[in-house]
């Protein structure tokens, strides 16, 4: 079992890097080529279909340079082949920038793979007590668990030929990712407050959105926080009518200690 386990890895390593690692002597030469080529091939379309923008705008020997590098590099933690995407950003991610990057490259791949991901969610709404239709400002706003907050540094939702941003943008990009009711993945454009609004009604304990509101307006040293509460208020529904907050839950009521 142990020489045939090193016959696998030899066998494996040639697919992996027929460049460094030598093909198996007792496998015929013309068979060895199919199975490069198969396993090249099928992955390269897997991920040029899965990134199709950053595989528009990569070079054709780049993308292949670099699907070969993550085939070569990479171990893969899933064997599940509609993962392999995800996989692929982690690379980017981990591998040593390359001067032939553009600067956009991790973020895009990320931004791409994202859609994939969320369309495979199996998040679930959990509707038990939400009241769809319920007051935004006095209840607790419920955001879906198919709508995503995301950050970018570069505006990745608008990265084509000919828009090929070469720094960063001057502000974060806030955006959304969304999967609707009707099983589509969309992705809406939204401010740092209401990037922050999201964040807050997410890692607070039920606060009513009035209050989410109010505690925006202090960290912002806002003058007039009710005007804060009324443009919240507007966004509040903007945000219900788009489906990422799919409705309320009555605020927690605070717990009083006596001493």
């Amino acid at each position: 079992m142990a020489e045939f386990a090193a016959r696998q890895r030899a066998f494996c390593a040639h697919l992996r890097d027929p460049v460094r690692a030598d093909a198996p002597t007792d496998v015929a030469a013309e068979r060895m080529r199919v199975y490069r080529e198969l396993i090249f091939n099928n992955l390269d379309a897997l991920l040029a279909g899965s990134f199709p923008v950053l595989h528009r705008l990569l070079d054709p020997a780049r993308w292949r340079a670099l699907v070969r590098d993550f085939l070569v590099a990479h171990r893969a933690r899933t064997p599940l082949f509609h993962r392999l995407p995800g996989e692929f950003v982690d690379f980017l991610g981990q591998r040593p920038a390359s001067a032939d990057d553009p600067p956009f490259l991790l973020e895009l791949a990320h931004y791409e793979w994202i859609e994939i991901a969320l369309y495979n969610s199996e998040a679930e709404p959990d509707l038990d007590g939400l009241d769809p239709n319920g007051d935004l400002l006095a209840a607790t706003p419920v955001r879906s668990p198919l709508a995503w907050p995301l950050s970018y540094r570069f505006p990745v939702h608008r990265i084509a030929p000919d828009h090929l941003p070469e720094a960063p943008s001057a502000e974060p990009v806030q955006l959304v990712v969304l999967r609707d009711r009707t099983q589509q993945v969309r992705f809406i454009e939204i401010n740092a407050v209401t990037q922050r609004l999201l964040q807050r009604i997410e890692t607070s304990p039920t606060p009513s959105g009035r209050e989410a509101l109010l505690d925006i307006a202090a960290e912002l040293r806002h003058p007039e926080p009710e005007r804060v509460v009324a443009f919240g208020a507007t966004t509040l529904a903007r945000l219900r009518a788009e489906g990422v907050l799919l409705g309320t839950r009555p605020a927690a009521t605070p717990v009083v200690h006596v001493a």
